[in-house]
C-alpha cells in the first residue's frame, strides 16, 4: 500500500490504514511517531496467501490505533546505556551495536520507532572506536549486531565491521539480530555469506543468528530452507518473539510457532512482553493474560521445546515474568541487570488488573 499525496494541500496525503483510507498531514504522522509503511514483496505474498492474514497484517500495516497509543520512545533506557554513538553497554557481558537504522520492512510495534526508517544519528559511525571500547572491557564476551536489521547491509559492509571485532580475543560470540529471514529470505542466498560465517568460526568465535518469528505463519518454506542451510555451516539459531494483541495472543499459535522453530533447529529464546512504546502500546496484553498464554504454551509443548522465557525488557533490566500468585502478587526475576547482584533475584509486586508493564504495578 502506498500513500498518495493530496494535490489540494502539499502537507496532506491519503494514507491507507487497516481500518480504511484517511487524509493525514505529515505533521500528524511525525507528532504521533507513525512509521511509514514499507513491506517486502516476499513477506506480503507470504501473509496474503497463507491462513493468517487477519493477524499478520497488523505486524506491517498501519492502524489508526497508533494515533491513540501513548508511551515512550525509549522504554528500556537505551539512551542512558549508550557509551558512544551506536554502542550500548547495559549488561556486563554484552555489547549492543546499532549498525543501521534501516529494516527490510517496518514492524508497527517496533520499540526503536525513534530511529528505524529515519536518518538517525544513533547508528555507529566509527567501528574502530567501538572496537577500542570493547577491547578495553574484558567482561564483554559477546556483541549483538542490531539496528535496524544488520542484514540490510551488504555482506561487504558486514565483513568490514567484523574486521574490527574478530581480533578482540575475549569476544566469544557474534550475534546478529534479524527479521530478514522472515521478510526477505533470499538475502541469505548471497554466495559471500558462508565465507563471512567461516571467518567468525576461524577466529574461534560462535556465529549466532537471532531470528524474529512472531507467528508460525511467518515461517515460509524459503525461510526454513535458509535456516537449515546456515545451520549446516555451523551457525547457531535462537528465536525471539513479541507477545502481540490481535496477532499471536493465543497459546495455540505461539505453541505452534515454537514447535516449528524447534523442528527446524531454531531454539525459542525470548517471548517479550510488548513494550509501552508511543504509537505501539496498543499491542500490549495484560500481564495476567500473558501468564495465562505462557502457561497454555507450556501445556502444549514437550520438555525439550520449552526453552523460552517470558521477558519484560524494562529500564531496570531484563525481567522474567514468572507467575501470578495466590496472594495476588506478580512474581518476577531479574534475568539480566546492570547490577550483577540483582541477577537471578526474585521479587514481587501487588497485581493490578489490566497492568501490562512493571511501572503499572505499585511497589510494596
Amino acid at each position: 500500500m502506498t500513500s498518495t499525496v493530496n494535490p489540494l494541500h502539499s502537507t496532506e496525503q491519503f494514507m491507507k490504514f487497516i481500518e480504511g483510507t484517511f487524509v493525514v498531514t505529515n505533521d500528524e504522522l511525525k507528532v504521533n511517531n507513525i512509521t511509514r509503511h514499507h513491506v517486502t514483496r516476499a513477506y506480503h505474498e507470504q501473509i496474503t496467501t497463507g491462513s493468517y492474514y487477519d493477524q499478520l497484517k497488523r505486524i506491517v500495516e498501519p492502524s489508526v490505533e497508533e494515533f491513540e497509543s501513548p508511551g515512550s520512545l525509549d522504554t528500556s533506557g537505551e539512551y542512558d546505556n549508550t557509551v558512544m554513538p551506536g554502542l550500548q553497554h547495559k549488561y556486563a557481558q554484552t555489547a549492543l551495536l546499532l549498525v543501521t537504522d534501516r529494516c527490510a520492512s517496518y514492524c508497527r510495534y517496533c520499540f526503536r520507532k525513534r530511529i528505524v526508517g529515519k536518518d538517525s544519528d544513533e547508528a555507529a559511525p566509527d567501528f574502530a572506536q567501538v572496537a577500542r571500547y570493547i577491547g578495553g572491557h574484558i567482561e564483554i564476551t559477546n556483541v549483538l549486531l542490531s539496528g535496524g536489521d544488520p542484514f540490510v547491509l551488504s555482506t561487504i559492509k558486514l565483513n568490514r565491521i567484523l574486521d574490527y571485532l574478530l581480533p578482540i580475543r575475549h569476544l566469544e560470540s557474534i550475534r546478529f539480530g534479524t527479521k530478514m529471514i522472515a521478510f526477505a529470505p533470499n538475502r541469505f542466498e548471497d554466495s559471500a555469506l558462508p565465507a563471512l560465517f567461516q571467518r567468525i568460526h576461524e577466529a574461534g568465535k560462535t556465529a549466532v543468528i537471532v531470528t524474529h518469528f512472531d507467528h508460525v505463519g511467518e515461517i515460509s518454506i524459503d525461510a526454513e530452507r535458509k535456516v537449515r542451510s546456515l545451520r549446516a555451516q555451523g551457525v547457531q539459531f535462537l528465536n525471539q518473539s513479541v507477545l502481540l494483541a490481535k496477532v499471536n495472543d493465543d497459546p495455540e499459535i505461539l505453541a505452534a510457532t515454537f514447535a516449528k522453530c524447534h523442528q527446524i533447529g531454531v531454539r525459542p529464546y525470548y517471548l517479550f512482553q510488548a513494550r509501552p512504546v508511543k504509537g505501539a502500546s496498543h499491542f500490549q496484553v495484560s500481564l495476567r493474560r500473558g501468564l495465562e498464554i505462557t502457561r497454555g504454551i507450556n501445556q502444549r509443548l514437550s520438555g525439550i521445546q520449552k526453552t523460552f522465557k517470558y521477558i519484560m525488557s524494562h529500564y531496570t533490566g531484563k525481567i522474567e515474568i514468572l507467575d501470578l500468585g495466590d496472594d495476588d502478587r506478580v512474581y518476577m526475576r531479574y534475568h539480566q541487570n546492570k547490577a550483577l547482584g540483582k541477577v537471578g533475584k526474585i521479587f514481587s509486586r501487588p497485581h493490578v488488573e489490566a497492568a501490562c508493564w512493571l511501572d503499572d504495578l505499585p511497589e510494596g
